[in-house]
């Protein structure tokens, strides 16, 4: 295996494990977002949103940088301060019971 087939097989693994990153974020978010509209307990809708920063942020890096063209090390700032946002309000919604 050459060193052009390696890194073509890394980039569709790649692909693949964060289209199901996108796909499980999502899920988890709307089982997330339909418990808050059955109980609209404010600590769920919390939860909600917060696995949607989470699932943004995992899948935007790569988005940035191979449909528009944004600086990967951007992208991965990007990513990074979404998922920090994310974290933070999971942490909070647990925390606001």
């Amino acid at each position: 295996m050459s060193f052009h087939d390696a890194g073509t097989l890394i980039a569709i693994s790649l692909a693949v494990v964060k289209t199901l990153i996108l796909l499980v974020g999502s899920f988890i978010t709307y089982l997330a977002f339909k418990a808050y509209r059955r109980t609209r307990q404010r600590s769920l809708g919390l939860l909600a949103v917060g696995f949607g920063f989470v699932t943004l942020g995992l899948v935007l890096a790569g988005l940035l940088y191979e449909l528009l063209g944004v600086a990967l090390m951007t992208g991965i700032l990007l990513e990074s301060l979404l998922m920090l946002v994310g974290f933070l309000v999971i942490a909070y919604s647990l925390y606001v019971s």
